[in-house]
């Protein structure tokens, strides 16, 4: 059998990443040229700047990532990218240097959807078992897809404001953490309680059974705060993230589930930056007990191009490429299940 090897790009935020997949399972690369520190001064990634890193460090990403796994640009079966979502001006570096690579090196393209990337991170824990349900939480998404078939992806529920990790992150400011302020709200939250009990959106009989809002409970979060700041009062930061973190994972859990009633599945899928989220991890595990429950190793968690590499596996093999028009498409999204 000849063996497969596919570069992969992602640069859809503020990581520059270049990964090699060697038979669709075995990562033996995954560069990542985190810009964190970069940005944390405005806490937020500022795209201008997101792109500009990229250009810099992308072309000893790649170095770095055929360097690891040990070949050579003629050893490679495939380029894989991500085409979208996320910033136009990040995306457009990597789309332009997979291309470039692409044609200097006569390989196929293979565009690849970065929330698809977050859901195929799983591959590294087990084989995918179809159908599946996936949660996609992260700083710029929170859908629930049903997926009948490897590539086959229809959105069945999702956010209609903020996304889960934008929440974090802008409470985060509210507290002034350190941003991203997913992690250091995770930790908080288990040394604190429920105590401001914050409202959990979405949650009655006549509401929409699938979708899901965090702006209330973000504008809950701020008022909670300003006003005990008018009064002159400190609030214990142990408290407000206990107290966030248990509407966030009270949402994510009563959605899932019910997700999980309306669509039979073999396998349960969390995947996205939040699915690092040590609450959510536990929740999961001490909730849904009778179906397979897979989330992604940490490091595979946020945003990686080894993610991207085995998404593309099941783009290459059903011979979805794209020629060197190829363009960034900030708003890709899955398509809804009517």
């Amino acid at each position: 059998m000849t063996e497969q090897y596919i570069l992969a790009f992602e640069t859809s935020c503020d990581e520059t990443s270049v990964a090699v997949l060697k038979n669709g399972q075995e990562l033996l690369s995954n560069v990542i040229a985190s810009q964190i520190e970069s940005h944390k001064r405005f806490g937020g990634v500022v795209p201008e700047v997101a792109s500009r890193h990229h250009v810099e460090v992308i072309t000893a990403c790649i170095n770095e990532a055929l360097a690891e796994a040990e070949i050579t640009p003629s050893d490679l079966t495939a380029v894989a990218v991500t085409e979208g979502p996320g910033l136009v001006g990040a995306l457009l570096v990597g789309v332009a240097a997979a291309k470039a690579f692409a044609w200097a090196n006569h390989l196929p393209l293979v565009p690849v959807n970065h929330m698809a990337g977050h859901l195929w991170a799983a591959r590294q824990v087990k084989p995918l078992d179809f159908p599946l349900m996936a949660l996609l939480v992260s700083g710029g998404h929170t859908e629930l897809v049903y997926v009948a078939a490897p590539g086959d992806y229809k959105i069945i529920g999702e956010t209609r404001d903020d996304a889960v990790g934008e929440a974090y992150d802008k409470v985060g400011r509210v507290m002034n953490l350190t941003y991203p302020a997913g992690k250091e709200i995770d930790a908080l939250a288990h040394q604190g309680q429920d105590v401001f009990n914050f409202p959990r959106a979405m949650m009655k009989h006549d509401d929409p059974a699938l979708e899901f809002s965090f702006s209330g409970l973000k504008s809950a979060f701020i008022n909670t705060v300003h006003n005990a700041e008018q009064k002159g009062q400190t609030l214990d930061k142990k408290d407000l993230s206990a107290s966030f973190q248990a509407a966030v994972m009270d949402v994510l859990m009563a959605k899932t589930k019910t997700a999980l009633q309306q669509f039979p599945v073999k396998m349960l899928v969390v995947a996205g930056g939040v699915a690092a989220n040590h609450g959510l991890r536990e929740r999961l595990a001490a909730e849904i007990t009778d179906i397979d429950v897979v989330i992604p190793p940490l490091r595979l968690c946020g945003d990686n191009a080894g993610m991207i590499a085995y998404a593309s596996v099941c783009e290459y093999n059903q011979g979805h490429l794209a020629g060197l028009d190829l363009n960034a498409r900030p708003s890709l999204s899955f398509e809804t299940l009517d």
